[in-house]
């Protein structure tokens, strides 16, 4: 692998117990998940989705109807049936047949009512600030003053998933903020910020509070759920500091820190109040069962010097930025990032034998150099290069799998990213992102290029902030995906040329109706793109978005059934309850689980970063199933 050395400080740290293995050899660490087996009431009956596994290339399956066979599903048929006799009492179960023997049985499950799960949460009681002065609109000169302190409620914000406690069901892991959470641009005190983790038939198992010295606001907690040392069993890992409470209800402290001293700036000052710029730094992984504190660690990199991350305040040096990566092709690492606007650091953890270790730290703080200056509010995470290790897209440059740098395009921060199989017609992966600062913009305001090299293939300019972007395959009539951006004139094919002057919404997309294109995901709509126009096909009516102007889930994933995806929001009415859309649209096309494609498995662990970015396969299936790469994969005993 080829190192290029442009940043100023790179540091490794050697990892005991992990072989190098041989690219060939490379199997991958993914999770052990049962049938995912759903049924739900329709007009038509009760339609019967399943998963199947990225493991079982040739097992075909027994669908049985109240203990009766129902259908047999041979190996080549779509996961997924309409039973039109159905009804909402009926019991089914799915069993896998190989070589003509029936092995593992699903749970029995019965028809949802409608096409959507609802889990009861337990939302947090409402809370009141010390008096304090809020800087609320900086760029407007509007700054609230609360003599008596503000009083706030909370709402469940980003969510990830993971199989908690080893059952092969995933878990739902909520945060939530208060509603006076704050961007970094903008001062004031905030109500402390929650992780909850719940059964997906609404059973509370533990919740974290993270204390008065991690202020809310979406730059701020980066959580990631991954099972990352091969019990068959997910963690959480986030930033900590004293005053954090884990699920066991102990107090998180390292050496002789004070647990309960309070780090924020309570000087009724406009420009500095409530932020948290002194005391302690932790990185914390806790127990996915139980919520409990297994290891902390000082937080790397230290915020240090503010000024060294780009203004004096405490803005730019609590933006986070997180991911989980394969840096060895065969273990999930930790990721964690701090700084992307000037100053910006990575630092790699493993979990191993109860402990974080660190594999290495990327620091590059000389303007024009490294990764300083180069990051977006996202990030990705994909073998670029092809030896069966992770690198880490980070914006406009990528970091290798060791920590060095592999490129910087040098066209600086953005807002959005997307990395796939955008141009089925080049090798390996593409990136497709729009650019933020003037010195981008002028140039390339929106641009694909390779993800391996960092060369521009296509691209043009804005005449402002290109503050939005998305890819998505949309069209069936041109290979490839397809891309369009906030501030470009029209959607673009993979090539670069102009296909529409119409652009859909700018932000998700999903596998839904059962072909084998993206459909739009709109705040609350899912809709197709018909060339020229989108054509509604489902308004979660009962649903509430969230992230204000972005309007995006609380997740969206490959949770259950077959590959199609599940949406998540919270209740348009009641922010103590979360809806679980899924489909039940009928698909002749029959593919493993999304979450057992590595790519896809690591876009759902970043989802909830910074600015949500929906994930995207590491194949392209617009040209159909049939030589689809299947995972180099094992799964914990």
């Amino acid at each position: 692998m080829k190192n290029i050395l442009l940043f100023s400080v790179l540091i490794f740290s050697s990892l005991v117990g992990r072989a190098i293995t041989p690219v060939g050899e490379m199997k991958r660490q993914m999770e052990t998940l049962d049938r995912g087996l759903v049924a739900v009431k329709t007009e038509n009956g009760v339609f019967v989705s399943w998963r199947v596994l990225g493991n079982e290339k040739d097992v075909a399956f027994n669908v049985y109807k109240n203990d009766k066979l129902l259908k047999f599903v041979s190996a080549e048929h779509a996961t997924n049936l309409t039973d039109k006799s159905g009804n909402i009492e009926d019991r089914y179960v799915v069993k896998a047949v190989i070589k003509g023997k029936e092995t593992d049985s699903s749970k029995e499950v019965k028809p949802w009512k409608k096409d959507y799960l609802t889990i009861q949460l337990n939302r947090p009681e409402k809370g009141m600030t010390p008096p304090h002065i809020a800087f609320i609109r900086p760029d407007k000169g509007i700054v609230r003053e609360y003599p008596n302190g503000q009083e706030y409620t909370y709402l469940p914000k980003d969510c990830s998933i993971g199989d908690l406690d080893g059952d092969g069901e995933y878990e739902i892991i909520v945060r939530w903020d208060p509603t006076n959470q704050a961007d970094n641009s903008c001062s004031g005190i905030t109500g402390p910020v929650y992780l909850d983790a719940y059964k997906l038939n609404g059973k509370h198992l533990w919740r974290i509070s993270l204390g008065k010295n991690i202020r809310a606001g979406a730059h701020y907690t980066q959580f990631l759920v991954y099972d990352f040392d091969g019990d068959g069993k997910s963690e959480l890992v986030c930033k900590t500091a004293p005053g954090t409470v884990d699920g066991k209800g102990k107090k998180i402290v390292l050496g002789t820190d004070d647990p309960d001293k309070d780090w924020r700036n309570l000087e009724m000052i406009k420009e500095s109040c409530g932020y948290v710029l002194n005391g302690p730094e932790y990185l914390t992984i806790f127990s996915g069962e139980t919520g409990e504190e297994l290891h902390t660690v000082p937080y790397e990199v230290a915020r240090g010097e503010i000024s060294s991350w780009g203004d004096t305040y405490g803005n730019r040096a609590d933006r986070f930025l997180a991911c989980v990566a394969y840096l060895d092709g065969v273990h999930p690492s930790i990721v964690m990032c701090r700084g992307y606007y000037h100053k910006t650091t990575l630092v790699a953890y493993d979990f191993a034998k109860g402990e974080l270790v660190k594999r290495w730290t990327h620091i590059s703080d000389v303007e024009g150099e490294g990764a300083y200056g180069q990051g977006n509010h996202n990030l990705s995470v994909a073998d670029v290069d092809g030896d069966g290790c992770d690198e880490i897209i980070y914006g406009s440059c990528a970091i290798n799998n060791d920590g060095t740098l592999l490129y910087r395009t040098g066209l600086g921060h953005g807002d959005a990213m997307h990395v796939s199989k955008l141009d089925p017609d080049l090798p390996g992966y593409q990136v497709w992102e729009v650019h933020e600062e003037v010195a981008g913009y002028e140039k390339y305001g929106y641009e694909m290029h390779d993800a391996k090299t960092g060369e521009i293939l296509w691209g043009g300019p804005t005449s402002e902030d290109n503050g939005r972007g998305l890819a998505a395959d949309i069209d069936p009539n041109h290979r490839g995906f397809e891309m369009w951006s906030a501030d470009a004139p029209g959607v673009y094919n993979c090539k670069g040329e102009k296909i529409s002057d119409q652009k859909p919404s700018i932000c998700f997309r999903i596998y839904w109706d059962g072909d084998l294109q993206d459909e739009i995901l709109n705040k609350t709509t899912i809709s197709k793109w018909d060339g020229q126009k989108p054509v509604p096909l489902r308004t979660f009516t009962e649903a509430q978005y969230t992230s204000g102007t972005k309007a995006v889930p609380n997740i969206s994933a490959d949770l259950f059934g077959d590959w199609r995806e599940e949406v998540v929001f919270c209740d348009a009415k009641d922010p103590s309850k979360l809806h679980i859309y899924t489909t039940t649209i009928p698909t002749d096309h029959r593919l493993y689980t999304l979450m057992h494609d590595p790519m896809y498995r690591l876009g759902i662990a970043w989802q909830n970063v910074g600015y949500n970015q929906p994930p995207h396969l590491g194949f392209y299936i617009g040209d159909g199933l049939e030589n689809i790469p299947w995972p180099k994969m094992y799964t914990p005993e």
